[in-house]
């Protein structure tokens, strides 16, 4: 199975997007400016006690506060607050976690009020990001994560990935990563570090120390609320928890994502180094890989799938229900239990690639087609399991209840990922009321010269929808080479899938794009009327 990853970095978000024999079945999206990300550090201050909850609600400078329950302190915790609290009062030297003396561990069944107070300075770590009207959660119980080592500070443990199944291995890496470790911390082993060498790892122990100094000592000329450490960037995040030495190749579109990328790659897995590669083409690169019409097909209700059945996917609050469809089958068996099981087993398929690529989380209630064999419901029990097997996502199955209907619950540490497939008429605004599509030319005739003229931009790419650009280019003596002899040949159209039929967007030579777009553009006379109000402004 060919494994590739495609890189989007675009102004506002980074999009990542993992392809199985060039099939989408996974999506990720990290907006560049976004405020929390799971893994980030904030100094923050406690803002209310809640003991009905046994919890605090605490500043961390979002507007809804974020949330920490007493069980998400650790059992360190009196040391991890004295340490902190110490750092805080001597701001002239960084304290050392290796020549701190510990503290009693605090009583699993205690209460929040015991160990907080309103106003006190907290470091935290952000474990889930802000979903629906929920803040962030937090923990005290700080992890710093590298590609082969995870590192805890006030512990003194080393667990290691249950994956790892050699004993031999596990012996190997326990005492290496011993000899390595310093006292006062924990480290888990992950399963990346099986056969690396004492130097990878130590390496990677000496960054993570640093990356812990350096937050202290950042924390210490910080005043609350305050991001103390953040990843270098969204894209190599992402890339660190999605990595397998199977994929194939990685592209990106940006020459500064690209080289952190292989600069990452080349420490982690350097004999894989070259399977990164810079996308320089002037088509979008989702459109390239067919990514974007993937995306079309596969968000929104209704999922169709082969031989014509369907799932529909509802969203709450609480949980996502999903309903399973035979629709029109072309083959369908004359049996309606082994159609009903063939259809549920494609169904399955279809369902295990949904989770991970919308990223659900939390209860998802499954409503298979009714099977009266008891042997078909076990057979699809089992294979739900087997295809669920490569998620990364913790997850727990149970078997069809006497309704018909299977529970999944999944990890959910981000909000489920929403793309709305329907387009908004670009022209009317959903006002019902369009210009007439064969003046779309005429429109972005003007949008031309207005940027050439008027504006002065000579370079710079216009996207417009594939059909249009079919259009635009037809013939040999096509509207688009009456354009560049008009207008210069330092512009470009190019189609892209991603936009509605009468939609378009400039980029600028430095990939930004110039807002042109308005809700005026139905009537060209106030188009031009509005423009040259802004060129005299």
């Amino acid at each position: 199975m060919k494994s590739e990853l495609v890189v989007d970095v675009q102004e506002k978000e980074v999009s990542i997007a993992l392809l199985e024999d060039s099939r989408l079945v996974s999506l990720q999206k990290e907006s560049r400016n976004q405020a929390y990300v799971v893994g980030d550090l904030y100094l923050a201050k406690v803002r209310k006690i809640m003991p009905g909850l046994n919890a605090a609600f605490v500043d961390v400078g979002f507007e809804k506060d974020a949330f920490l329950h007493y069980l998400d302190l650790g059992p360190q915790f009196s040391t991890f607050n004295a340490f902190i609290k110490e750092a805080l009062n001597d701001k002239k030297k960084v304290p050392s976690i290796s020549k701190f003396k510990p503290l009693p561990d605090i009583p699993k069944q205690g209460k929040i009020q015991d160990v907080l107070e309103p106003g006190q300075s907290l470091l935290v770590q952000i474990v889930k990001e802000p979903i629906s009207s929920k803040g962030p959660r937090l923990t005290t119980e700080v992890s710093l994560t590298g590609r082969f080592l995870v590192l805890i500070p006030f512990g003194d443990k080393i667990s290691i990935s249950q994956k790892i199944k050699s004993t031999e291995e596990k012996v190997r890496l326990r005492q290496l990563v011993g000899s390595i470790k310093p006292k006062g911390f924990s480290v888990i082993i992950r399963t990346s570090a099986e056969n690396k060498r004492f130097a990878e790892l130590n390496q990677e122990m000496k960054s993570l120390i640093k990356v812990w100094e350096d937050s202290i000592a950042k924390m210490q000329r910080s005043q609350p609320p305050m991001l103390i450490y953040e990843e270098e960037s969204r894209a190599v995040g992402v890339i660190r928890d999605m990595f397998s030495p199977d994929f194939e190749n990685i592209h990106v579109n940006n020459q500064e994502a690209f080289t952190q990328i292989q600069s990452y790659i080349d420490i982690i897995f350097p004999e894989k180094k070259d399977i990164v590669k810079l996308y320089q083409k002037e088509i979008p690169i989702f459109d390239h890989f067919n990514i974007t019409k993937q995306i079309k097909s596969s968000f929104g209700k209704t999922v169709s799938f082969k031989s014509g059945a369907y799932i529909i996917i509802e969203h709450t609050e609480a949980l996502h229900v999903i309903d399973v469809n035979s629709g029109n089958r072309s083959k369908a068996s004359s049996d309606q239990e082994s159609n009903a099981l063939e259809v549920n087993l494609k169904a399955a398929d279809e369902i295990a690639r949904q989770l991970r690529l919308r990223d659900m989380g939390g209860i998802i209630v499954i409503d298979f087609i009714d099977m009266a064999k008891a042997e078909h419901r076990q057979a699809l029990y089992e294979h739900m399991k087997e295809i669920m097997a490569t998620d990364r996502a913790r997850h727990n199955i149970l078997p069809l209840s006497k309704f018909g209907l299977m529970q999944i619950t999944r990890q959910r540490v981000r909000p489920a990922l929403d793309i709305t497939t329907n387009e908004n008429c670009p022209s009317c605004f959903g006002k019902g009321e369009i210009q007439a599509s064969l003046l779309f030319t005429d429109k972005l005739d003007e949008k031309l010269d207005y940027l050439v003229n008027n504006l002065k931009v000579r370079k710079f790419k216009m996207y417009i929808h594939p059909y249009v650009d079919a259009y635009v280019k037809k013939g040999l003596i096509s509207i688009y080479s009456k354009w560049r002899r008009k207008y210069g040949r330092g512009f470009k159209v190019l189609p892209d899938q991603s936009l509605a039929y009468l939609q378009y967007k400039v980029m600028d030579a430095d990939g930004k794009e110039i807002d042109l777009q308005e809700e005026s553009d139905f009537n060209s006379n106030r188009s031009k009327s509005h423009a040259r109000q802004k060129e005299s402004d």
